[in-house]
């Protein structure tokens, strides 16, 4: 299995972050001001939910092989919450050089936290890696449909 670069997965996830925002965006129009329907929040809603869940973990992992400052990770994981804001922190990240073009951490002997090690042994092991993450997005997709949409 090739692994993508940092900088496209990043940028994958990034954008499938905004895409999934304006659908539930045009959701939220159709349900609201046209109060045509309410299936496109349902859709984009469940969407943005687990691609958002998505882009944290991918964020996080990047952040880790990139050796990224707290300022970028921080304002990384922020940029999901307003609308569109990931496509800008894909650009400024990589314009700044902060999207590798290889995984620092998928050689032996790089990893030196034990965030790090972590990272190392997915990378190393991708079908694996690739199956914790997806069971780690349905889990923690699970516990958001029991906690419920937010309150409004």
């Amino acid at each position: 299995m090739t692994l993508p670069s940092p900088r496209r997965l990043y940028t994958f996830v990034a954008t499938a972050e905004a895409v999934t925002w304006t659908l539930l965006l045009i959701g939220m129009f159709l349900k609201y001001v046209t109060e045509t329907t309410e299936l496109g929040v349902r859709i984009g809603g469940m969407l943005h939910g687990i691609v958002f869940i998505a882009y944290v973990l991918v964020t996080v992992i990047v952040w880790i092989d990139g050796r990224w400052s707290t300022k970028h990770g921080v304002i990384a994981l922020l940029s999901a919450v307003p609308p569109l804001v990931t496509l800008w922190t894909e650009r400024w990240l990589d314009r700044g050089g902060h999207l590798a073009s290889t995984w620092r951490l998928q050689a032996k002997g790089e990893a030196v936290t034990p965030f790090e090690r972590v990272v190392s042994g997915g990378l190393r092991r991708p079908l694996a890696a690739a199956g914790a993450l997806v069971g780690a997005v349905v889990a923690l997709t699970g516990v958001a449909l029991v906690a419920g949409p937010p309150a409004g």
